[in-house]
Order: structure tokens, then sequence, then C-alpha cells
């Protein structure tokens, strides 16, 4: 019984050719634990030449062998994990050049080194991503070129399946890097062409750029001043976070407008009818860095059509100034070369003085909808100038000079005063332009009732935008405030006696 279970398990056996008494020809030999048959060519009782070799799990190779040896060109397939390979051996390893095509979709196609992608070769993953290139050790190594399935496009070095050294990377939206790389991230020097437009050139670490803009700067201060109905223009930087200008970086896209304090009303001590007023205003406040909120206001490029103006108007440091006295005829709206003076307690150059006398129809009566708001800017080398800037008459209806015109009556209701002994505000420095009731709107004496249309001197809001779209990196910049005070147009004295002359 022993003897029979022996030869069961020892139940080996060859069914061919035989010459002197050695395998030879061709065969089929069966190994001692069953789980091995070879089906194919021997030479001198080995197997060689082309033969099959198959494992009682399914798995199998088929191809050619020397001299007992799985070597030369053939096919393997492993059952269990569903891999197949056709190509070279040697030893019995995968070593040359070969195609292997996984269960998962996965599919190389070039060289091996004793089982392991080693040399050039293509390979599409299983997220149908390919790369085609260099590999050392089933990594990818060297130079290649790699396709992501987002339509991303990486030609450059690598290093052990990370990009590193010099490389270009073409992104799906249009963008473009091209410059050094370590640990998959842009690292070192390089240029980034954003598809919105930006361009920046210089340092990057991991994947940020080290001189890049981290916010925008609205030159000349917290406090820009003004005069009413005079251009002026607003110069904007980018900063990086140790506040140095971002020299390297083009492009970004800023906008620029203004807005009107809110008043601040206590809903314990308020008439119904003034926080009905609050209600009707639609737009979400604005928040400010200077402890209040604001709500839009319009703001407009002047359009100066055929007439030339003197495209030299300085940075927002200080007060605009109008024009000398008489020394601008009555009936233009610009003063004449080189007529400039400084604005009182300006320690900056001043900008185009004077009050155009074709603004007196615009500002009279025009439609909100004529008066556009001034263009975006594009940053060239970290900064950005917004010019001919006006305030626009408000729109028909403005809550905010609602509010502040029955603010003002009902403060003056207790007071014995006659109507039209309206007290002025002060637009000092030290004036109440930060009181709980948020007006800072001076008033006319000489006026029983102020024009709705009217752009009121005061204290306005400037805000300056990143607009860039797509942001550039997926991050847009905070937005810049500056407080802007209006003061009332200075009059011409000569301009009112040509007046005075043309009327006899």
């Amino acid at each position: 019984m022993a003897d029979v279970k022996k030869q069961i398990r020892n139940s080996r056996y060859y069914v061919g050719g035989v010459t002197n008494l050695t395998r030879n020809g061709f065969g089929v030999y069966v190994y001692p634990n069953s789980f091995f048959r070879y089906e194919g060519e021997w030479s001198k009782g080995e197997k060689h030449g082309h033969g099959k070799l198959l494992m009682k799990d399914g798995s199998y190779y088929e191809g050619e062998f020397d001299h007992g040896e799985i070597e030369g060109n053939g096919s393997r397939f492993w059952a269990k994990t569903g891999v197949s390979y056709s190509g070279q051996f040697s030893g019995g390893e995968l070593h040359g050049c070969g195609v292997m095509q996984k269960g998962n979709g996965e599919r190389y196609k070039g060289e091996f080194s004793y089982g392991l992608r080693d040399g050039n070769g293509c390979l599409l993953d299983k997220d149908g991503q390919t790369y085609e290139g260099s590999f050392h050790q089933n990594k990818r190594h060297g130079e290649g070129q790699m396709h992501y399935r987002n339509g991303d496009q990486y030609e450059g070095g690598w290093l052990l399946d990370q990009q590193q050294g010099h490389g270009v990377m073409r992104f799906g939206d249009g963008s473009v890097y091209e410059g050094q790389w370590r640990n998959n991230l842009f690292n070192g020097q390089g240029t980034m062409i954003h598809c919105s437009g930006i361009i920046y050139e210089g340092l990057w670490t991991n994947g940020r750029p080290l001189g890049g803009a981290s916010k925008v700067v609205i030159e000349g201060g917290d406090v820009l001043e003004v005069f009413q109905e005079t251009p002026f223009c607003v110069e904007v930087q980018l900063q990086t976070e140790a506040g140095e200008k971002a020299t390297g970086e083009n492009g970004r896209v800023l906008q620029i407008s203004t807005a009107i304090r809110l008043c601040d009303l206590s809903p314990s001590t308020t008439p119904s009818s003034l926080l009905k007023m609050m209600e009707d205003i639609k737009e979400t406040p604005i928040p400010t860095p200077f402890g209040f909120q604001v709500v839009s206001y319009p703001l407009m490029e002047r359009a100066f059509g055929s007439q030339i103006f003197i495209d030299t108007a300085a940075p927002l440091a200080v007060a605009a100034v109008a024009a000398k006295s008489g020394s601008a005829q009555a009936d233009s709206p610009l003063l004449p070369e080189g007529e400039w003076e400084s604005g009182s307690g300006s320690d900056g150059p001043p900008l185009v003085g004077g009050t155009p006398s074709d603004l007196d129809g615009l500002f009279a009566g025009q439609e909100e909808d004529s008066t556009p708001p001034p263009a975006n800017q594009r940053v060239e080398e970290g900064q950005a100038k917004f010019k001919n800037l006006l305030l626009a008459p408000p729109p028909h209806d403005f809550i905010p000079y609602q509010l502040m015109d029955e603010l003002k009556r009902n403060i003056k209701k207790p007071s014995n005063r006659a109507p039209t002994d309206r007290p002025v505000l002060s637009q000092d420095k030290n004036s109440e332009r930060r009181s709980s009731t948020g007006s800072c709107f001076t008033s006319n004496t000489k006026k029983s009732s102020i024009d709705s249309r009217s752009v009121r001197p005061g204290e306005y809001v400037i805000m300056v935008k990143d607009v860039t779209n797509p942001p550039f990196q997926g991050q847009t910049l905070p937005p810049a405030f500056a407080l802007l005070r209006l003061f009332p147009a200075k009059t011409k004295s000569k301009n009112s006696q040509t007046d005075k002359t043309k009327s006899k």
C-alpha cells in the first residue's frame, strides 16, 4: 500500500522521442509534483528549442528554450493576476524588448531588464495616461513625455517617478510652465504663462512663485484727496509678502470702483422710515478696513473725444488742484499747458486742475447707463495705472444720499433755525466724518436743496480688486482700499468776470 502511495506522489512520466536512453526530439514530460508539464522539443535530455511549459493554476510559458532554460522570444501568462507578456527572455526573466499587458488595462511596450521596466519604453497606465521615455527599475527616470488624462502634457526630466530637472508643462487650460522642477513641483528658475494672461518669470519654491504678488497696494497711502469734477488717476502696485514690488509679474487684471459709506443706524433709536430705506438697498454692504461698511457708487473714465488731455496726471498722493485764478478761458474745458498749481498742503506733484466747462451737462442730467465704469487694467512689471477717473452722477433716487438728507432733517427738527440755515459739515481731518450717523457730506448753504443728480463733495472709498479669470494659481489677491476725499470744485474769478461781460 505504501509503495502505491509513493508511486502516486512520484507520478512523473515522459512520452516522446528517445535517443541513447535520453529524451530527444518532441516529447511530453510531467514533473514529479505534477504542477508543471512541458510539451516541446528536447535535446540530449534537456528542454531545447520551442516548447510550452504549463502550470496547474493555468499559467504558462510558450517560446524558446536553450539547454533547459527559458531563453529567447516567448510569451508568458500569469493566471492569478491576468498579466501577460510577449517578448524577449533571458534566464527565465523578462529581459530585452517586450510588451506587458495587465488586467487593469495598464500596458507597457519597451525595454526590460531582468523582470523590470528599464530603458526606453511607452507606458499606458490604468487611468489612460501615457508616458514615453526612459525607465529605470520600473520607474520613470531620465527624459520623458507624460500625457495626463486631464489634458496636461509634460516633457522633461524625471527622477525615480518624479518630475525633476528642467521641464515644460503644457496645461489643459492653455497655461505653460517652463523651468526647473523638484519633487513634481516648480522649484528654481522658471516662467509661467497663465491662461488668464498673467506672466510670471522668476524663482519658484514648492510650486509657488517666490517673488509673486500677495497683495494689492494703492500708492499714495490710505487717504487720497481730489477736487470735484477734476479728473484724477490712481496708481496701484503689486507687492510680495515682504512688501517688495512684484516686478516679475505681468498681466494680472485689476478692476477699480468706488463706494460710499453706509449710515450706521441703531434699530432701537432710528425711525422706521429710515430703516425701511435701508432695507430698500438691495446690494450687500461691503466691509472695509476703516471700520464701516460701504455700498457701490458709480465711477467712470472721462472720454475726451477729439480734445487733447494733458496725460501727465500724477499719482494720487495729495489733493488734486484747480487752475490759478484767471489762467484759463471761460469756455476752455482744460487748463492751458503749463498752468499748474500746488494744492493746499500739497507735498507732491499736482493733477490737472480746473473745473471743465464741458462737464456741466454731464453732471446735470446724465443717465446712469451712459457712464460705463473704467476699463480694467493689466499689470505691467508689478504695477498698473487708472487714468482720467471721475465720480459719475449718482443713479436716480440714490438711497444713500436720501438717507443722509433724512438724517440731517431729523437732526434739525428740535432746532429753531430757519430751513436755509443748514450747518456745514467740516471737511478737514478733524471733522466728524466717522460719527455714528455715518454722514460725511457737506451742505451748500446757498442752496435750499441739493441736486439729487450731482456728485456731492465728501468722503468716498476706492476699491481695487483682482478680477483675473481664472485666478492665477487658483488664488485671488485680496482687494485694496483707500479713502477718497472729494472737495468742492474751486471757482475761477476771471471766468466769473468773463461770464458777466458776456451776459451784458
